[in-house]
């Protein structure tokens, strides 16, 4: 758990450091990316979730339901990207731009989905392991204590090297974010709109696997995480290829620089 909470919380610290110092990253883009993920993840992604998946019977038809799901976040944060690029645009260029949003983005899901939860998990631990479960359950009843006891059986049973699958999936994650922040960059900054669409597949590519164990297709979660760890070299390699590609015809900020000094 520990393992995981450092990954996923100390992995986008020093992302941007790392670009901050290699690329002289600005700290704007970083705090869009974390914003827009907040929005249209957290916030307007959810609520359709609850509105559709609540009001109609998607979930009973497994092939519907596995396309629905992979392509809703697909759209939601790839969106997200297209429209805060478009607003990035007009004061920050170069592809440190891309890579700070994507470091806010995949890092923000990080610390909030896997960093929080496992410092939740190791303070639960933490009373369980000295006898006091009781402080857990004492003043619960109803619902609250049934899914009370339910976590708490969870993180009794669960092989402890199932925990550290968090962290390592966070890496993959970030590095995906990263690399889909880059598409997504040169499609607005390039005016190569056929790019955007093309991040929505190749997002709903990644999160294919991970809907397929969900519905019960896929048994092992090791084939999941292996899966996963292809798609995201092959994402990076692809956004390696277009920023080789893009990167000396006036996008750069050392271009621009020479222009506009």
């Amino acid at each position: 758990m520990a393992v995981s909470a450092v990954i996923s919380i100390g992995l986008p610290v020093a992302l941007f450091i790392f670009i901050y110092k290699k690329y002289r990253a600005k700290f704007m883009p970083m705090i869009v990316g974390a914003a827009a993920f907040v929005i249209f993840a957290l916030v307007l992604e959810q609520t359709v979730h609850l509105a559709v998946l609540g009001k109609t019977a998607i979930m009973q038809n497994i092939p519907l339901y596995i396309l629905y799901g992979v392509f809703m976040a697909g759209i939601f944060e790839e969106t997200a990207r297209f429209i805060s690029f478009k607003f990035l645009k007009k004061n920050y260029r170069g592809i440190e731009t891309g890579l700070s949003y994507g470091v806010g983005h995949g890092g923000i899901e990080a610390i909030l989905l896997a960093g929080t939860a496992m410092i939740s998990n190791i303070i639960f631990s933490v009373i369980i392991n000295s006898g006091n479960v009781e402080m857990l359950t004492s003043k619960l009843e109803g619902d609250a204590l049934v899914n009370m006891s339910y976590a708490i059986n969870a993180l009794v049973t669960t092989t402890p090297y199932v925990f550290v699958f968090s962290g390592i999936e966070r890496m993959m994650s970030i590095t995906v974010h990263i690399a889909l922040s880059i598409v997504v960059f040169y499609s607005v900054y390039k005016e190569k709109i056929w790019l955007f669409p093309l991040a929505i597949v190749l997002h709903a590519i990644v999160d294919l696997p991970s809907m397929l164990f969900q519905t019960g297709i896929i048994k092992s979660i090791l084939l999941v995480e292996g899966i996963v760890l292809v798609c995201s070299v092959l994402l990076a390699i692809f956004a390696l290829y277009l920023h080789k590609r893009f990167k000396d015809d006036g996008t750069s900020s050392d271009v621009i620089k020479e222009t506009t000094g």
